[in-house]
């Protein structure tokens, strides 16, 4: 047993926190796959942790667990996807309340937390993100429950102070909520920076595969809050299914190791195409000439991501041209599984989007560096 060692969270998540299967001896875990679970005689459940998958599964336990100890969270949720674990906690609010975000983040949660907004009468309240004072201007604007951030922020990738926004929100009585899809804990954990909640689309790095849609939280309060979040999860069906949970639990006992060398290829990209004449820049918080190096520097710790953005130069028609002509790099959206993508954000998010249009998103996956460079370098043409 391992329960009274001082083990880091590397070799946490590589045992995935499981000590062998008692009936088998089995070091994976085993699939739990029942929906319904029996009771005793007395109409006891056999165990009263379970008595129904909607609102506990014994599939949770092991990724639950693995998650907070990660992210030094009170406790962990698993969701159906990112954006029902976001919306959990915004469904957690009242008519009335005010939510403050980044005006650049995940595109599809920013719509879907407007639309939500506008039909539940919420406030939403969008600041630069480029700005050091725009988030306190936003939140000083009126009473603030809720303020979401995400850092760095996709796919710009500005870097936003957490514990200088956590400092704001608490100051005002908001509490402050965390996308940390793309840190994951091997980079950071927003908890012990002042937050009060961490998101994950899990389906990015923490399953890591490319196979598995999920979302989690973490808390760092088991509070009323983090009661009405559990009900959501379990009122609205949000929930994961156990081979998703079963997937998710696998991959992120590889995480560390894929987070770190998708981090270093991403850093090795940057330098590479840093000042080429083909580009009119690179985003990326690794870059010493990045406005958010230095926050980035000191929230983040062994790396800065695996997700960079080039801008082209000659605007959409030649980003789209460039793109066009990659054949390592797969063409697809979504990030963090082993394979590099690429895509042109702008035609992605539509109109609507404050992406350029000449900028082209990369997920930096497990394949060699060099291969990598020489796919990009080849398809920027001359």
């Amino acid at each position: 047993m391992t329960d009274d060692l001082d083990l880091s969270p590397e070799t946490l998540a590589a045992q995935g926190l499981f000590e062998g299967d008692a009936a088998t001896g089995a070091l994976v875990p085993p699939l739990h796959v029942s929906t319904t679970f029996e009771r005793r005689p007395d109409y006891a459940l056999v165990n009263p942790a379970h008595g129904y998958a909607r609102d506990e599964a014994p599939a949770y336990l092991a990724p639950e667990a693995l998650l907070a100890k990660l992210e030094g969270a009170a406790a962990a949720r698993l969701f159906a996807s990112g954006t029902a674990a976001a919306m959990a906690v915004v469904q957690a609010l009242a008519p009335g309340d005010r939510i403050v975000a980044p005006r650049v983040m995940y595109w599809g949660l920013r719509a879907r937390i407007g639309d939500f907004a506008e039909r539940w009468g919420l406030d939403f309240v969008l600041f630069d993100q480029r700005d050091p004072e725009a988030l306190a201007a936003a939140v000083a604007g009126g009473p603030t429950k809720l303020v979401w951030i995400e850092t760095p922020c996709n796919p710009t990738w500005d870097v936003i102070d957490i514990a200088a926004a956590a400092e704001i929100a608490h100051a005002r009585g908001a509490l402050l909520a965390v996308d940390s899809t793309v840190v994951t804990p091997v980079l950071g954990r927003p908890i012990e920076q002042g937050a009060d909640l961490v998101m994950h689309s899990a389906t990015k790095y923490l399953n890591g595969h490319s196979d598995a849609v999920a979302g989690a939280l973490a808390t760092a309060r088991e509070d009323e809050l983090w009661q009405r979040i559990h009900e959501n999860r379990a009122g609205t069906g949000g929930i994961l299914g156990p081979f998703e949970a079963w997937l998710l639990h696998r991959g992120m006992r590889t995480l560390f190791v894929r987070v770190r060398r998708a981090s270093e290829t991403a850093l090795a990209i940057a330098r590479r195409f840093e000042g080429d004449g083909r580009l009119t820049g690179v985003l990326y918080p690794g870059l010493p000439s990045h406005p958010g190096h230095a926050i980035a520097a000191r929230q983040m710790a062994g790396g800065f991501g695996g997700m960079l953005s080039l801008r082209v130069a000659g605007g959409a028609e030649a980003a789209l041209a460039a793109i066009a002509r990659c054949r390592v790099f797969k063409r697809a959206t979504s990030l963090g599984g082993t394979e590099s993508l690429i895509e042109h954000r702008a035609s992605i998010e539509g109109p609507a989007s404050p992406v350029p249009e000449d900028l082209l998103r990369l997920s930096v996956g497990l394949e060699a560096p060099e291969d990598l460079i020489a796919d990009l370098d080849a398809a920027l043409g001359n």
